[in-house]
């Protein structure tokens, strides 16, 4: 029996599985596909995630492969934001196709002695008091816990009876990697009008991406429509030919009512589902596993109650509703192709370009820098912490450059994701 099994291989699940040996965990990921995917939904990492990876000392790969942006976008606004001012070490967006940040995040994986079993499908859940049954085929494994990772259409979450109530699709965008034979200057083009807004960026391999949408599209796409549509928008074509992906997505909107039943746990696209606005899911996910990693494996190594268990939901929910509520808010830009909805994002654009406050507010909502389950104790930490043990440590904080609120503190223990667990104060 493992004491662990993730379900689902992604970002995800990788990065839980390896949270949870980092500790000793005995874990087990199991992954439906028999090989990665080809293609890259996520072509960014923000400036949190960069932390995530950076406490545990194996961000130098990424950082060395990827390409740092010091902006990013809202809405596709005119006007970007300024990353540059952020509070952390990485005040960019790394520009990394996702299948390369798989691959980088399952080498780590596998050096912490994770085992991965990969054309595994998961057929059942079941639990009971003492532990998880997974059925697999004719068979079952059980573990003491598992996390689903297994996306947008979880089995896991239908297992466990977790009602994920949302909103359906109204809108469709569209994606496709395209060899352009004229292409755009680098690093790509964004145009946004009463026509439609589309975005193409040049990917490593030499291919260019193209997102958007446009008035009223839906159904399937193909070479001839995208081609048709980028003329709308960008009034040519660039040349377009040979398609590597072409595919779409919606804005259908839901979130898991419950991160946790019993023995069970839901991250990543299990746990929330949204427009892909600002790249952030991804982003999110590994945030989730960051959280539940630590405190899974300090339970199951007689190291806290169960009861911490708890703080999962209770931390990471909202976090969730945050998320949809600002893609939802650039969704609703990005589509609004009216005269009226084209002044919105003109006024928007000017006021992030003239207001740096502004800038920096929702700098901080993409990049999730801002995420604090509480004003200072659970808040994160004002002193970046390398953690590579994945262990708690204490930060003596005499003499460090600290926010507004903390006067008079003098050290703080560091959570093993970053957050702050406890402080000291002066006396007075």
């Amino acid at each position: 029996m493992s004491q662990v099994i993730v379900i689902g291989g992604g970002p995800t699940g990788l990065w839980a599985a390896s949270e949870l040996r980092l500790a000793g965990i005995d874990v087990l990921l199991l992954e439906r596909d028999t090989e990665r995917g080809p293609h890259s939904k996520a072509l960014t990492l923000h400036p949190r995630t960069l932390e995530v990876l950076a406490m545990r000392g194996v961000e130098a790969p990424f950082l060395a492969e990827g390409t740092p942006i010091p902006s990013g976008h809202f809405a596709g606004l005119d006007t970007r934001l300024d990353f540059r001012s952020l509070d952390s070490p990485f005040p960019f967006t790394l520009f990394l196709p996702q299948t390369r940040t798989e691959e980088l995040l399952e080498a780590h994986a596998l050096a912490l002695g994770v085992r991965i079993e990969r054309g595994v499908e998961v057929t059942g859940i079941a639990q009971d008091e003492d532990g998880v049954l997974v059925g697999i085929g004719g068979s079952t494994l059980r573990a003491e816990y598992v996390i689903g990772c297994d996306g947008a259409r979880s089995l896991v979450r239908q297992q466990i009876g977790v009602a994920f109530p949302g909103t359906d699709a109204t809108v469709y965008g569209m994606l496709g990697d395209v060899v352009l034979d004229e292409p755009p200057a680098p690093p790509g083009k964004t145009r946004f009008g009463i026509d439609g807004g589309l975005m193409v960026v040049q990917l490593p391999n030499g291919t260019h991406r193209f997102v958007g949408t446009v008035p009223g599209f839906s159904g399937r796409l193909t070479l001839e429509r995208l081609r048709a549509l980028s003329n709308t928008v960008f009034g040519t074509d660039f040349g377009m030919r040979d398609p590597v992906w072409l595919s779409t997505f919606s804005n259908a909107t839901r979130q898991a009512e419950s991160y946790r039943v019993g023995r069970v746990f839901l991250a990543g696209d299990a746990a929330h589902v949204h427009f892909p606005a600002g790249g952030v899911g991804l982003n999110v996910g590994l945030q989730d596993a960051m959280n539940l990693g630590w405190k899974l494996a300090a339970v199951l190594n007689g190291e806290a109650e169960e009861s911490l268990l708890d703080t999962y939901h209770a931390e990471r929910h909202p976090v969730g509703e945050q998320l949809l509520r600002h893609t939802a808010a650039q969704t609703a830009l990005m589509t609004a192709f009216t005269p009226e909805g084209q002044a919105l994002r003109g006024l928007l654009s000017e006021l992030i370009a003239t207001q740096p406050g502004l800038s920096l507010e929702l700098a901080r909502k993409l990049s999730a820098v801002d995420v604090s389950y509480g004003e200072i104790v659970g808040s994160r930490s004002p002193v970046f912490a390398r953690l590579p043990r994945g262990k708690a440590v204490e930060l003596d904080l005499t003499d460090a450059d600290l926010p507004t609120g903390w006067e008079g503190v003098t050290a703080a223990v560091i959570r093993p994701d970053g957050h702050v667990a406890s402080v000291t104060r002066s006396p007075v």
